[in-house]
């Protein structure tokens, strides 16, 4: 069953006009049975070469359809990823030359100045690969980068909040808390289970010996514990923790220094800023490299079309290209239709049906082989399709 998204690429061999091609295949498929959509798929006059050089070069364009599919593909899912809480806009954010998808593809025209049609077809495709290949080691440093930077702040950020086993803990407390400047006395941060609260009161000041009397406050609550303060000796702290773990009480590690605690406020600052730097070149890269990588996709799609449609028709080069947006309910009436417009091409391929083999030099095996050339492409970036 076809999506909205499903377009197919038919080149039919031509009549006496490309003109007269299209206008009984539009008439057949379009006019009289609405079985899809049509739109003219104009392909220039590329240069054909020998016979020799478009077999060898329709293997190689199978390989990088899939290719330049997957990173067009990467690019968009990762665009996704990076908009975060607006990625519902993403969508309006993936598009060809500045429209949609869809657009790009029914009113095609070929990038004359990216792709010379002087130059020979296996320039065009190595340019088309050696721009793809740049996008994707691009893609991969950029996503490096920004993952890195946004796992760093995601990390910082759970230890401000979180539990309080776990958390930063420099936020909750203030100097006034802990005992200053002396050599002998230290305050300790004890977390304490919240069911555990009549236990702790009971038990801080026998824990060991040398703990100051009614030294302990309650200076923060979360939904399962409190975070005690608690005065001792210095030299009873190291005896003191084992004996509170055993009565589940936990001694966090902190010492106050408001040095440190600036600097972490400003680590988390920096972290924050960095990542709203990124984003905005990050959001625009990969939304023109998307872009860039789409148009690479159509036109190695257009440049399989001709190379098949030169290996199955022959030369001159005469035929009529069409993209074709199937009525999702009538792809096997479709088939039918263009069976009995195509099949006089080859009678041993009607409705698909033929051996289970490859076909040397055509870019698909038989079992979806017709006889005219068909390839088809889903547009949606972001579909579960794999190429």
């Amino acid at each position: 069953m076809a999506s909205s998204t499903e377009f197919w690429l038919i080149s039919a061999p031509g009549d006496k006009t490309p003109q007269q091609t299209w206008e009984k295949l539009n008439k057949a498929t379009a006019v009289d049975n609405q079985l899809c959509v049509n739109f003219p798929f104009h392909i220039p006059d590329l240069k054909v070469g020998t016979l020799d050089q478009l077999v060898g070069l329709s293997d190689d364009l199978a390989r990088l359809d899939t290719f330049v599919e997957t990173v067009m593909r990467k690019t968009a899912n990762y665009l996704g990823e990076v908009l975060e809480d607006q990625r519902d806009k993403l969508h309006e954010n993936l598009l060809a030359n500045q429209v949609s998808l869809s657009t790009y593809l029914t009113k095609f025209q070929w990038e004359m100045a990216k792709y010379p049609i002087k130059q020979s077809l296996r320039g065009i495709v190595d340019a088309i690969g050696q721009q793809a290949s740049q996008i994707e080691n691009e893609l991969k440093s950029k996503a490096q980068t920004y993952n890195s930077l946004k796992s760093n702040l995601l990390n910082m950020e759970r230890k401000q909040t979180g539990s309080l086993l776990t958390r930063n803990l420099g936020d909750l407390v203030k100097k006034t808390d802990f005992v200053q400047s002396s050599e002998y006395l230290v305050t300790l941060l004890v977390v304490v289970p919240k069911l555990l609260y009549p236990e702790w009161q009971d038990k801080y000041e026998n824990l060991t010996d040398m703990v100051v009397p009614r030294s302990s406050r309650l200076i923060f609550e979360d939904t399962d514990h409190g975070l005690y303060t608690v005065t001792l000796f210095n030299k009873v702290v190291d005896e003191y923790k084992p004996h509170a773990r055993e009565n589940k009480f936990v001694v966090r590690e902190f010492t106050y220094n408001e040095e440190e605690l600036t600097a972490g406020k400003n680590e988390l600052s920096k972290l924050i800023n960095d990542k709203k730097k990124h984003f905005g070149p990050l959001v625009r890269w990969l939304k023109v490299n998307f872009s860039e990588c789409f148009i690479c996709w159509i036109h190695v799609k257009a440049i399989r079309v001709f190379v098949e449609s030169v290996l199955r028709y022959g030369l001159p080069v005469n035929f009529q290209v069409v993209a074709m947006q199937p009525n999702r309910r009538s792809i096997k009436r479709l088939r039918e239709v263009l069976s009995s417009l195509y099949a006089h091409l080859d009678s041993t391929a009607i409705a698909g049906q033929v051996d289970t083999m490859d076909i040397p030099g055509l870019g698909f095996n038989a079992g979806e082989y017709y006889p005219y050339v068909y390839f088809k492409l889903n547009i949606d970036p972001l579909s579960d399709h794999k190429p």
